[in-house]
């Protein structure tokens, strides 16, 4: 029997809390049903001494948990993700003593910036929700951040995209634990694509605007207002008071990009709500998005999205 230890971090996000579980008690509830030791003994494991009492599992307190051999990090808000480490530090001690003693480390989602947060992660491929990607690379940059990947395994260390992501690093962790067939039978259970390995059409391209640099405000102003005219640095900083060399660096700086990354980043956005909202065709909606040559628009479209634009409009297009 393998004995988990459930984090149950402040802010938890209760989806994230509720398909580990589920997941999991549905596991130990098929081998009962064979008459059958169950494979998994779950705990909570929680730093405020609050009794959950919506989970049959029991909570132990930080103070009196044991050495688990599988601990699961669930997601927690991500409006102030730097708060919300620090809500719970406390953890992070514990963490680096269960890994340095032979656990494994399964984060969800957002639950990766905890762990990264204790450096385990270092050196080390993640993933977590794809609109967490940027803050999360800032704050770690010294973790290989695969921001495309629904799952990651490094070692001991496990990471997951955001939401359904989670489904599949369960899918993933069954395999490891209890084999292929009970991954595929809980998989059809609960209704998973086993196949989906990456998350990249999810994402949505959120600028970075909460900043004070009105240089690099007045670019990104100009590149959102005028990309289906802009093609160079020259024109995208024409009458912003500044030297290209300034403004680029400056630009990099608060938003993670190149102003040449960000007008891409611009039009591929644009392109993707043509796809879903109207029913363009194809040439229209690469004029319209601001590129001229169709060869080059799908190279970049693929490259960002993970799929083509044909498929990103099947998907995400009401029908």
């Amino acid at each position: 029997m393998i004995n988990v230890g459930v984090l149950m971090p402040q802010n938890f996000r209760l989806l994230s809390l509720a398909a580990i579980l589920d997941v999991f008690d549905t596991v130990n509830g098929f081998y009962a049903k064979d008459g059958l030791e169950v494979p998994f003994s779950m705990s909570l494991i929680t730093i405020d001494d609050k009794n959950y009492n919506f989970s049959a599992h029991p909570c132990i307190s930080l103070q009196n948990a044991g050495q688990f051999e599988l601990i699961l990090v669930p997601s927690f808000a991500s409006l102030d993700i730097k708060n919300c480490i620090g809500a719970n530090s406390g953890y992070i001690p514990w963490l680096n003593k269960q890994h340095a003693a032979g656990a494994e480390i399964a984060t969800f989602c957002t639950g990766a910036f905890l762990v990264a947060a204790s450096g385990l992660l270092d050196g080390r491929a993640a993933t977590t929700h794809v609109d967490a990607c940027s803050a999360f690379s800032t704050a770690f940059p010294l973790v290989h951040l695969k921001a495309d990947k629904t799952v990651t395994q490094d070692g001991r260390l496990f990471t997951s995209g955001g939401a359904t992501s989670t489904f599949h690093l369960l899918l993933h962790l069954l395999q490891l634990h209890c084999g292929k067939d009970m991954a595929i039978k809980v998989a059809k259970i609960f209704a998973i694509d086993m196949d989906r390995v990456t998350q990249s059409y999810f994402s949505t391209f959120q600028p970075i605007r909460h900043h004070n640099d009105d240089i690099v405000a007045s670019a990104q102003e100009k590149i959102e207002n005028n990309y289906q005219d802009l093609a160079t640095i020259e024109e995208m900083i024409k009458d912003i008071p500044s030297s290209r060399r300034n403004i680029v660096r400056r630009f990099k700086q608060v938003t993670g990009m190149t102003p040449i990354e960000y007008l891409q980043q611009t039009r591929i956005e644009a392109a993707k709500k043509l796809l879903e909202q109207t029913a363009q065709q194809m040439t229209e909606v690469i004029y319209n998005s601001g590129y001229n040559d169709p060869k080059a628009f799908r190279k970049v479209f693929r490259k960002s999205v993970g799929m083509t634009p044909t498929q990103y409009r099947d998907k995400f297009q009401p029908k």
